[in-house]
């Protein structure tokens, strides 16, 4: 697979995304298919991994632990603090907490579960509102002088809050979604990435499956499928947004590659610092996704796609308005 920089690393330019193989989609995978999915990764190329403390409150860690920790030094590790689960009397609940203490407990926990001693690139999950970013970014910074942590990035943060992050300690990476339905960060942060330095980690790249290829069909979502509180995916929105889907998969019928892999082509043509991260729980999506990397798209194809999907055309918010004042990201 063709190398792109990952702030001090070099990476293939697809990596995966490993929230789906025990959250966020429904019901999590059994640890065979989260162990053949990822050992298919690995021997496919995939050289940039990315989790969370929240994933499954740790599960997604355990599983990349469990399965890749033997080849550790053949790939680049990415996961996040600042949101983990916290236990509470009425179960474990998800937690936003930036304070000092809160990062550095939830990177010994996730060092733990992946079983190692450093993680290459260490991100703020959320901005936590409460406490200066500058107080959480110092804290990540102490990781990085313990040996703890080797990089630090940002997730879902605006233009403003990377360069108050950027003065306390360089950001290697910010990540955010990022795709043809999803174009926030083309308003400032993409232009202030460059300005630093800082790689772009595109997440949801296929538009959380919308341009996968399949029919969705929000009705038979699991219940716990977070896609069912946003409101692109409520009916009147996803009806609408469905009208796009002909002539999008016309294109990449003529372009001869696959929807998915039409999606991240896209992305990949944004700009050399751009890295998607798709996720999936499949093997089959998994190796669609990964032949992306070898999709040439002409100026003409981009400008196709770009007036055919867009802020204006795309139906619906991307978050609810509980989401969205968790997230501190430019909005159109």
């Amino acid at each position: 697979m063709q190398q792109r920089q990952l702030g001090p690393f070099q990476v293939g330019a697809i990596g995966l995304g490993c929230m789906n193989i025990c959250h966020a989609y429904g019901a999590p995978v059994s640890r065979e298919q989260a162990e053949r999915l990822l050992l298919t990764a690995f021997d496919e190329g995939v050289t940039h991994f990315d989790t969370a403390a929240l994933y499954g409150f740790g599960a997604s860690e355990t599983h990349v632990g469990n399965v890749l920790a033997r080849h550790r030094s053949r790939f680049t590790l990415a996961s996040k603090g600042g949101m983990a689960g916290v236990q509470f009397d009425d179960g474990v609940k998800r937690v936003i907490d930036g304070r000092p203490e809160a990062i550095r407990k939830n990177c010994e926990d996730s060092l733990r579960r992946l079983k190692t001693d450093v993680i290459d690139l260490y991100y703020l999950h959320r901005w936590d509102k409460q406490v200066p970013v500058e107080d959480s970014v110092g804290a990540m910074s102490d990781l990085v002088r313990a040996g703890k942590v080797r990089a630090l990035g940002l997730s879902e943060v605006s233009a403003a809050t990377l360069r108050k992050a950027h003065a306390v300690h360089p950001i290697a990476a910010v990540q955010t979604e990022y795709s043809l339905w999803t174009r926030n960060p083309e308003i400032a942060v993409l232009q202030t990435c460059r300005e630093h330095g800082t790689t772009f980690v595109a997440f949801s790249p296929v538009a959380r499956g919308f341009l996968g290829g399949e029919d969705l069909d929000a009705s038979a979502f699991d219940p716990k499928d977070i896609r069912l509180g946003m409101p692109r995916f409520k009916p009147e929105h996803l009806a609408a947004n469905k009208k796009l889907l002909a002539p999008y998969r016309a294109i990449a019928q003529a372009v001869g590659c696959t929807p998915a892999q039409l999606a991240l082509a896209w992305l990949l043509h944004q700009g050399n610092d751009i890295l998607p991260i798709p996720g999936t729980s499949r093997v089959d999506h998994l190796r669609d996704n990964l032949g992306a990397a070898n999709v040439k798209l002409d100026a003409a194809t981009l400008a196709q796609l770009d007036a055919l999907i867009n802020q204006q055309t795309v139906s619906g918010n991307r978050y609810s308005e509980q989401a969205n004042r968790e997230v501190d990201t430019e909005v159109f």
